[in-house]
């Protein structure tokens, strides 16, 4: 039951509905499923026409030939509005219905994003690419330190809680700093990027970028990082230690509305060292395969204490819709080596695809599940509308572990027939004005009956 607001007032079986509530008006989905709404907490925006690109190599040979290039495109301020609502329209599509969003470098390219995401009614934090540094490739995409945090504060200025001034608890646009990766910077960079960061905190701004991806002997991300900065371990670079033997030399950028992405390759200290900021990870299982960047060691981390949710990482993951990340996450996780392979348990994947996603956005008082008191933020799934997920739940006997594993791992985007963020239907046309506002309550599959 949604009231009026978008927010859910009860959450249970259709025959227990308080009494007060029985003269709204009903919606019948029987025989779909409602499931919160899927959380992707690292995906590139600027990629949005990039994925499965072919880059002959890893991560950083891929980047120079297929990723700066493309995201130099969206200087074009028609391009970056097809590609604003390409992506929007990918992401209702896909069911996820709050980001974390890895930005353009280009101003109007994020205004375009903004603008789209509004009109799509979509959740979302995002903020321009920071660069500073970088190969010739990326040569578009690189501004001066003045202009990147002049361009920051416009951007925060602009676009953070621009729905909703003042209360980041109750806002769908939001923003962050986001710069690359360590590569991509200075430490002059890193020193105003950790001061900007301190001075916004109580204003609900986030920091966002990458975290030991690739490690390739020599050549690979972690050791370039390392021997760049002169570093004890990556993370340094982020938690204000960016100087010759990890150096006090700055503010950390670390907190609870921090996301790193990847974390494959962390060392047992920076995963300690996550875990005791309230800093998250953004897991990637499908672009790590993509680019062939390992396994991020799935026991390891989460008995660290960190925060563990999914991301497509679009481009990079060929993949939209987080339950192939999810499904991805379930396999890649099994075929580690013994005795650190482990079979997820499908309420994991689940709460990994959703509610982390939600507590990693720090939000998770506001979505994440379907409990009452949060915002109606949910999919509703049909079997029907996707052959091989309707013959999958046929064959299900047993627990509701077995439900839940099948659907995540068999559904895709056609079975996905409508998508809600705060009780209101938002629809792939993001050039459509917003979507009216209705109550309603959903009489659940006999599947969920407990």
């Amino acid at each position: 039951m949604v009231d009026a607001l978008g927010r859910i007032l009860y959450s249970g079986p259709f025959w227990a509905m308080p009494d007060r509530f029985r003269i709204a008006p009903v919606r019948d989905h029987r025989p779909a499923f409602l499931i919160p709404g899927f959380v992707d907490t690292h995906v590139h925006f600027p990629q949005v026409f990039s994925v499965a690109a072919h880059g002959g190599g890893t991560l950083l040979n891929w980047l120079d030939r297929c990723i700066f290039p493309a995201e130099a495109r969206l200087r074009e301020p028609e391009h970056a509005r097809r590609a604003a609502a390409a992506f929007c329209s990918a992401r209702i599509r896909a069911g996820t219905t709050a980001a974390m969003v890895f930005g353009s470098a280009f101003p109007a390219a994020q205004n375009a994003l903004f603008e789209a995401t509004a009109r799509a009614g979509l959740r979302i934090v995002s903020g321009r690419g920071i660069q500073t540094r970088g190969p010739a490739a990326a040569a578009p995409l690189l501004t001066g330190d003045r202009e990147a945090e002049d361009l920051c504060r416009l951007e925060i200025e602009r676009w953070h809680c621009a729905d909703q001034p003042d209360r980041p608890d109750l806002a769908h646009l939001q923003v962050a700093l986001v710069p690359r990766f360590a590569l991509s910077v200075t430490t002059e960079t890193l020193r105003w990027l950790g001061d900007l960061y301190d001075e916004l905190r109580d204003k609900g701004v986030y920091f966002h970028s990458h975290l030991s991806e690739n490690d390739a002997p020599g050549t690979g991300e972690v050791d370039a990082v390392c021997r760049d900065f002169g570093t004890v371990s990556y993370l340094d670079t982020y938690d204000g230690a960016f100087l010759p033997g990890s150096e006090p030399s700055g503010r950390s950028l670390l907190g609870r509305r921090s996301i790193l992405a990847h974390a494959v390759h962390c060392t047992e200290a920076e995963l300690a060292r996550l875990s005791a900021t309230g800093t998250s990870i953004a897991h990637c299982p499908t672009s790590q395969l993509f680019l062939g960047s390992g396994t991020m060691p799935w026991l390891r981390t989460v008995r660290s204490g960190v925060t563990v949710a999914l991301g497509s990482d679009v481009g990079a993951g060929d993949e939209w819709l987080i339950s192939r990340v999810a499904n991805d996450c379930f396999k890649v996780h099994m075929s580690e080596r013994a005795p650190f392979a482990t079979a997820i348990d499908p309420a994991a994947l689940l709460y990994t695809a959703t509610l982390a996603g939600a507590k990693a956005l720090d939000m998770e008082a506001r979505f994440g599940n379907l409990d009452a008191g949060k915002d109606a933020d949910f999919l509703v799934v049909d079997p029907r509308e996707w052959e091989p997920l309707e013959r999958a739940l046929e064959s299900v006997r047993g627990s509701a572990d077995s439900l839940v594993f099948s659907l995540l791992m068999t559904m895709r985007e056609p079975a996905i027939t409508s998508v809600f963020v705060a009780g209101k239907e938002v629809s792939a046309a993001t050039d459509a004005s917003p979507p009216e506002t209705t109550g309603l309550a959903a009489e659940p599959s006999t599947a969920f009956d407990s």
